[in-house]
C-alpha cells in the first residue's frame, strides 16, 4: 500500500508540473533511481551483478535490467523504480564497452536516439519473457505480450552514462588482478585479452580504449611488457581465426623470450568466455587471473560515480523505502 501510495503520488506531481501547476521553487527535490544494465549470464555471473546493485542500493535505489537490450527486462526495472518512489533514473551500463550493438539498442529503448539499430530485431527475437532470470527471455513465461522493438515507457525522465571504457578504475582492477600472479614483473608479459565486438570499426573503438587501460597499467608496474587485443567471440570467419592466431602469437614470442606470459581477460566476470581464451592458448606456457573485474567493490563505487557525473550533482538519498 505505501509503495502504491508513493506511485500515485509521484505520478500526480509529474502532472501537475507538465501543467504548469507547480513552481520550480515549488518541486520537490529529485531522488535518483539507478537502472543498472548488464548482459546476464550464468547463476553466478549474475549473482555477482546484484551484489553491486545490493552496494549501490544503499545509496541509491536500484533496479537491474538483465539482457541484451531486452525491451521487457528494462520495462520491469523502470516500473520497479516507479514504484519506489524515484523522480529520475540514471541508466548505468554495467558493461565493458559503450561500443556495441547492444548498448546503442539499448539506448533507442530508452528514447536516446531516433533510429532503431538494425540489430536491434535479433535481440527481440531473444525477447520472450520476463528477463529477470538474468540471461535471455524465457519462452515459459506466462508476461503479458510486449512489443520489443519499441521504446519503452517511463513518466519518469531517465538519462543515460555510458559503460566502463577506458574509465581509470578498470586499469586499477586489472592491475590488482596482474599482481596477484606476478612473480617477477622485469620477466613477465602482460596480456590483455578481450572479448571485442563484432564490427570493426567497433572494433577499432575498443582498442582505443584498451590502450588507454594499458598505458595507465604500465605507467604503474614495471612489467617487460603490455600486450592487448579483442578475441571477437561474435565475429565470422576468418576474423575469429585471425584474432586467436595473434593471441597465440603473443604468448608464444613470449615464450621464445624466456619470459611468463601473464594473461589477464577484461571481463565483468568469470562465465565461459575465459575457457574460450584458455583454449585458444591450448599446448602452451601460460599463467591466467582467477578472477575478472568482479568481485571488486571499487566497481560499486564506479556506478555511483558516473551516476553523479551524469547528473553533474550529488545523488538525493531520501526518503528511504
Amino acid at each position: 500500500m505505501k509503495k502504491l501510495l508513493t506511485t500515485i503520488a509521484v505520478v500526480l506531481i509529474t502532472v501537475q508540473i507538465s501543467l504548469g501547476q507547480i513552481s520550480d521553487a515549488e518541486k520537490p527535490p529529485a531522488r535518483t533511481g539507478i537502472l543498472l544494465l548488464a548482459h546476464g549470464g550464468k547463476a553466478n555471473w549474475n549473482n555477482e551483478v546484484m551484489k553491486v546493485a545490493a552496494a549501490v542500493d544503499k545509496t541509491a535505489p536500484v533496479e537491474v535490467a538483465f539482457g541484451m537490450a531486452s525491451k521487457r527486462s528494462i520495462q520491469q526495472a523502470i516500473d520497479g523504480l516507479a514504484a519506489r518512489g524515484v523522480t529520475e533514473i540514471v541508466a548505468v551500463p554495467l558493461f565493458i564497452s559503450s561500443h556495441s550493438s547492444v548498448i546503442t539498442s539499448t539506448e533507442y529503448l530508452l528514447g536516446k536516439r531516433k533510429q532503431a539499430p538494425s540489430e536491434l530485431a535479433a535481440f527481440a527475437r531473444m525477447d520472450h519473457g520476463s528477463g529477470s532470470s538474468g540471461s535471455h527471455d524465457s519462452h515459459g513465461s506466462t508476461a503479458p505480450p510486449i512489443d520489443p522493438m519499441t521504446p519503452v515507457v517511463s513518466r519518469i525522465p531517465i538519462r543515460m552514462a555510458p559503460a566502463l571504457g577506458s574509465h581509470p578504475v578498470v586499469a586499477d582492477i586489472l592491475l590488482s588482478r596482474t599482481t596477484d600472479i606476478s612473480t617477477e614483473p622485469a620477466n613477465e608479459v602482460v596480456v590483455v585479452v578481450a572479448h571485442g565486438p563484432v564490427s570493426d570499426d567497433d572494433n577499432e573503438r575498443w582498442l582505443a580504449d584498451m590502450k588507454l587501460l594499458v598505458d595507465r597499467m604500465r605507467a604503474k608496474s614495471k612489467f617487460k611488457r603490455i600486450e592487448y587485443l579483442t578475441v571477437r567471440d561474435d565475429a565470422p570467419e576468418p576474423i575469429r581465426s585471425r584474432a586467436a592466431a595473434e593471441l597465440r602469437g603473443i604468448v608464444q614470442r613470449a615464450a621464445d623470450e624466456r619470459s611468463r606470459a601473464l594473461v589477464v581477460p577484461l571481463l565483468l566476470s568469470y562465465g565461459g568466455i575465459e575457457e574460450g581464451v584458455k583454449k585458444r592458448l591450448e599446448g602452451l606456457d601460460f599463467t591466467i587471473t582467477g578472477q575478472a573485474l568482479l568481485p571488486d567493490e571499487r566497481i560499486a563505487d564506479w556506478v555511483l560515480g558516473s551516476v553523479k557525473n551524469r547528473l553533474g550533482a550529488k545523488i538525493d538519498t531520501k526518503s528511504p523505502d
